[in-house]
């Protein structure tokens, strides 16, 4: 039940609709955005809704922008009814129906660096914003919208909507009012510096301007973001966290790094998640952070002092990071500020806070290119997200991850990577449990023999070696590969099942 609490101008009790008359607006081909980020603060109500009129015989396939991967209520429930013709900019792997309809072709999915989306509506280059269904937890008395724990690219996709249609969630806590820092940059020749100088600062309003007139309806809502609990750190993480520890206090004694730390970024995931949690052990205080999805471990940092702000797209209101901030919202409050994507991900902001970048990819190879999307170069498990904008632009660019997966008999380091999400020129710094390989100003053969030797594990190390000695024997050139071996070799690594203690077939 909508509240004055909820609705704070009368004029907004009479825009109430039911979920069936909010998708009535949405018809076939419509370009339809939505609010939320990985998967927190997304709409539920009026998809739930759209799907099913389209399973009792509605014909309508919509074109769905988002910030970034959203909750099932929306990606899973249109997909499994053929109701997206298009996905953009971003997708997580666990809408089995939405992965299906990619890789079948089903459904056009663009994939692109989230920095880049909101700029790119912006400037009109995606066409019109026919509908933007946004979830808020109030609106205030001049029809602006106070958002929840993920804001993605919704400031952009309200500014140049048609139609609004606003879920106001009742489940949401509203305390998060205030944690919002809302700014849309002037399109060029009128754009300026983003005057964000420290984590802290705030440069916007804490709301997304919309106004009484633009909202087409509201919709009652009191379903919870559908996120779950991170799986706890195994020995792995925890070697991975030590070690990328231990590398910073070695760059902060060289004076690569200052002694007060530089913001840290944390890419999405359990492997990201532990690694970052590896700090409540360490002696570092005072930390801040730049990223933009905060993870549960942000929250543990927080309340043991170790990260004194901060700065998100969003935050992931699993179960465990709810109760805390239902607990001592205001210990949150005032540690932590929520901003637009295009934002959060900015290249010029993340350059000038120096911003340590650390994310996790699906494999790397020996010359340090990396591939964070595709199963063997032709599937896809998700997006790139916000890796690249990071990797390219952090101050220190570090990918970490376990050197093999499927219980070790796939190794996460490969000849050739599949598919190239951020290339040799990306990336700085690979972890893996076995070690540290820096690969900054080495040349490619150098590049590959500092990974085998620092980064892959025993079983495999004897064949990736070989191989590079095999490749630089016979096919010398400034980064000598055999093409087809290394087909070959990511194929068994990857497909045919264990290739532990082999060699290398010549």
């Amino acid at each position: 039940m909508l509240d004055k609490i909820r609705l704070r101008n009368p004029k907004l009790f009479d825009k109430i609709v039911s979920p069936d008359e909010a998708a009535s607006l949405i018809t076939d081909g419509m370009n339809v955005c939505t609010s939320g980020f990985t998967p927190s603060g997304y709409p539920k109500m009026t998809t739930m809704a759209l799907a099913k009129q389209i399973r009792s015989g509605k014909k309508c396939r919509i074109n769905l922008w988002t910030g970034a991967s959203v909750g099932k209520e929306i990606e899973e429930e249109l997909a499994a009814v053929d109701g997206i013709a298009s996905r953009v900019p971003y997708y997580a792997f666990s809408n089995r129906s939405m992965q299906k309809g990619i890789n079948t072709q089903k459904i056009n999915y663009t994939d692109m660096h989230l920095s880049h989306f909101g700029q790119q509506v912006n400037y009109g280059f995606f066409g019109d914003v026919d509908v933007a269904i946004v979830e808020v937890i109030a609106i205030t008395e001049e029809g602006n919208l106070i958002l929840g724990p993920g804001v993605g690219n919704i400031p952009v996709f309200v500014k140049h909507a048609k139609k609004v249609i606003v879920e106001v969630n009742t489940a949401q806590s509203l305390e998060l009012e205030g944690m919002h820092d809302i700014y849309i940059q002037p399109k060029p020749p009128h754009r300026k510096e983003i005057p964000i100088f420290h984590v802290g600062d705030r440069i916007g309003v804490p709301y997304v301007e919309c106004g009484l007139d633009r909202i087409s309806c509201i919709v009652a809502s009191d379903i919870p973001d559908q996120v779950r609990n991170l799986d706890p750190p195994d020995e792995k993480s925890k070697r991975i966290a030590e070690l990328l520890i231990d590398f910073l206090k070695n760059e902060q004694k060289r004076g690569i790094l200052p002694k007060q730390m530089l913001p840290l970024q944390s890419g999405v995931g359990s492997i990201a998640n532990a690694v970052l949690l590896g700090f409540k052990d360490s002696d570092y205080e005072v930390l801040e952070m730049y990223s933009e999805i905060l993870q549960d471990a942000v929250f543990d940092l927080i309340d043991m002092g170790k990260v004194k702000f901060a700065s998100g797209c969003a935050f992931t209101p699993s179960p465990y990071v709810y109760k805390k901030f239902r607990e001592n919202p205001e210990r949150y409050k005032k540690s932590i500020v929520l901003r637009p994507l295009d934002i959060s991900n900015h290249p010029e902001v993340i350059r000038r806070l120096g911003v340590i970048a650390m994310n996790t990819p699906v494999e790397f190879d020996i010359y340090g290119h990396a591939n964070s999307t595709h199963a063997m170069g032709t599937s896809i498990l998700n997006g790139i997200g916000g890796s690249g904008d990071y990797m390219r632009n952090g101050y220190i660019s570090i990918f970490s991850t376990e050197s093999t997966a499927k219980n070790g008999d796939v190794s996460r380091i490969v000849p050739f990577v599949s598919h190239t999400d951020h290339s040799e020129h990306d990336v700085m710094i690979y972890i893996t449990e076995q070690g540290v390989a820096d690969i900054r100003g080495l040349a490619p053969h150098d590049r590959a023999r500092c990974i085998i030797n620092n980064c892959a594990h025993p079983d495999f190390h004897p064949m990736l070696m070989e191989y590079l000695e095999w490749s630089e024997k016979n096919h010398m050139g400034h980064i000598p590969h055999d093409l087809s071996k290394a087909f070959e070799m990511h194929c068994a690594f990857n497909v045919t099942g264990s290739m532990r203690g082999t060699t290398f077939n010549k």
